[in-house]
């Protein structure tokens, strides 16, 4: 029997096989861990709109017919979200505070630019079913009212809110790492009256804030401008912030960071909802910031209690003026480069 020949192997083929099955399973630990980020967030994400005792309005009666149901936003209007921030710290379980903080985030798909209006908390107004009261006190009759009472304000539809306790901020602030930002003053309040963890402590200059220094420097408003002042820190502020967020570092957080905040979170925005509001967001840039009411239309008024309150001198003009701000042409690049533009050379100013 003649001697059987050897079968020679090439050495590419050899090494071509287990280079394929590492290529096979890193592409698979890669779509896996990928598969598992967009599910962990899709379900973290699920999670803001609380239902039943979870809810923090569950104890608040429903409102009656004649507060409407937010109208729902088809992807192509500008859609405008009603963010409400609340002290809760020293509230009985149950109750819902004033919101300390309301600001208006206004979209526009086809501009792809985003507006913010930073509303006074003290600001007198209409409250659905609950007569004048300040603008402050609308949350506590549930969001649906809120959103209403802010509607008729602004004369603009509001579609959605989002309610979060301060809590919520400082775990937000703490999970983007912190954030740099220039505090412009001394800030100093402390009172025997309110605790110490009401103490506001920040000195002048550019530093890091974690989560607390972070709040105390939104709530400062113990000085001669008040909450006129801190209301623009707040939009300024709420920018830095944001930013943080959509960095690639803190994209890569996200799980992480939904972890830390949805417990402080509630929201009437499904997945869908959010998931068309990020990608307007994403395209878009700032196109404006203001104060509500703003200074040429505030009144200072006392109500029948003896309380003084922010009154507004036209709710016409004021309505005029929110959709001016929404709809004012971008400047031009010789305006702002000119010197007669300047805050100095202004007449008014002079």
């Amino acid at each position: 029997m003649p001697p059987r020949k050897k079968r020679h192997v090439k050495a590419g083929k050899s090494k071509k096989k287990p280079l394929l099955w590492t290529l096979a399973i890193i592409l698979l630990l890669v779509i896996g861990g990928i598969v598992y980020y967009f599910s962990s967030v899709y379900n973290q994400l699920d999670n803001m709109h609380k239902t039943g005792d979870k809810s923090p309005f569950a104890s608040v009666p429903s409102p009656s017919a004649d507060v409407a149901e937010p109208p729902k936003w088809e992807g192509t209007e500008p859609v405008n979200i009603l963010l409400m921030g609340v002290d809760a710290r020293g509230v009985k379980k149950g109750e819902v505070p004033r919101s300390d903080t309301m600001l208006v985030a206004s979209l526009d798909p086809v501009r792809k630019k985003f507006y913010v209006f930073s509303i006074l908390r003290d600001t007198y107004v209409s409250i659905p079913e609950h007569g004048k009261e300040r603008i402050n006190s609308a949350i506590t009759h549930g969001p649906n009212t809120a959103m209403q009472t802010v509607s008729d304000l602004l004369g603009i539809p509001i579609q959605y809110y989002v309610y979060t306790d301060f809590q919520g901020f400082i775990k937000l602030v703490d999970a983007v790492g912190g954030v740099d930002y220039e505090v412009e003053k001394d800030m100093v309040y402390k009172t025997k009256a309110d605790g110490p963890e009401f103490d506001i402590d920040l000195k002048k200059g550019f530093q890091h804030l974690d989560g607390n220094m972070a709040l105390q420097y939104v709530r400062f408003r113990h000085d001669k401008t008040s909450d006129f002042t801190r209301t623009e820190r707040q939009r300024g502020f709420l920018k830095a912030v944001a930013d943080k967020v959509i960095s690639t570092t803190s994209i890569l957080k996200l799980p992480n960071i939904l972890d830390e905040v949805i417990p402080y979170i509630d929201t009437n925005m499904d997945i869908s909802d959010m998931w068309k509001l990020a990608t307007v967001g994403y395209d878009g840039s700032m196109g404006g910031s203001q104060q509500i009411p703003p200074m040429n239309l505030l009144t200072e008024e006392t109500t029948s209690g003896g309380s003084s309150v922010i009154g507004i001198s036209s709710e016409d003009k004021l309505k005029q003026f929110v959709q001016d701000t929404m709809t004012a042409p971008e400047p031009t690049p010789s305006t702002e480069a000119s010197p007669d533009s300047s805050p100095s050379a202004s007449p008014e100013n002079n």
